[in-house]
C-alpha cells in the first residue's frame, strides 16, 4: 500500500500539524515504510496464535500497602514556601 502527499497533508491538517515541503517528503517516506512493514506482517500465518491480552501472565503483582511516615510533619513544612503554624498556605482556589 502506498500513500501520496495529499494523504500526508490531510493527516497533518487533522492532527493540526504544519510541515514544510522537505518535512512532508520525509513524512511520506516514513509513512510508506510503516505501511510496507505492516503489509509484511499481514503475510504471516497467525491462525494458531492466541491474541495477546496482557504483556505477562502475572496477575495483581503489587507491593504490600503498609502505612509509613517517611517524612515528618516538620520536615514537610520546612520546605514550604509559605506556612501557617502547622499548615501549608496556598492561594485561594474557590471563592
Amino acid at each position: 500500500m502506498k500513500t501520496d502527499i495529499n494523504t500526508i497533508r490531510s493527516l497533518a491538517h487533522l492532527a493540526r500539524l504544519e510541515f514544510n515541503e522537505t518535512k512532508e517528503q520525509e513524512m511520506l517516506s516514513d509513512l510508506n515504510k510503516i505501511l510496507n512493514w505492516m503489509e509484511q506482517l499481514n503475510e504471516l500465518n497467525t491462525d494458531n496464535v492466541e491474541p495477546l491480552i496482557h504483556m505477562s501472565e502475572e496477575v495483581n503483582v503489587m507491593r504490600e500497602d503498609v502505612a509509613q511516615n517517611t517524612v515528618t510533619h516538620d520536615e514537610a513544612l520546612r520546605n514550604a514556601p509559605k506556612k501557617d503554624s502547622d499548615y501549608f498556605r496556598v492561594p485561594k482556589v474557590l471563592e
